[in-house]
């Protein structure tokens, strides 16, 4: 895969990963990472809390993927993809 498609990617699941918080937090499912809960509960918004840890992971992914490392971001490309379908269960089941 690509540098700038790795990270497009990369980038899509962020997105997808905070749309699909935002949904069930609407809907009363509790966010499992304790850090991003008590995150959560500061901000006087959910999506700030969400969208600000994304930008550091937005530039160090940028990086890794211009300085060749794509098979790292690929990898967490997977693993985010797993968060995602973990949202996507919770939702189901909310």
């Amino acid at each position: 895969m690509s540098k700038s498609r790795v990270f497009l990617l990369f980038a899509a699941l962020q997105v997808c990963d905070v749309l699909t918080t935002l949904l069930f937090l609407h809907r009363g499912v509790q966010e499992a990472n304790p850090l991003m809960r008590a995150a959560i509960a500061a901000a006087s918004h959910p999506f700030i809390a969400l969208a600000l840890p994304k930008l550091p992971a937005l530039a160090l992914a940028l990086y890794a993927a211009r300085s060749g490392r794509t098979r790292l971001v690929a990898r967490i490309n997977v693993l985010f993809t797993c968060c995602i379908a973990w949202n996507l269960l919770a939702l189901a089941a909310a």
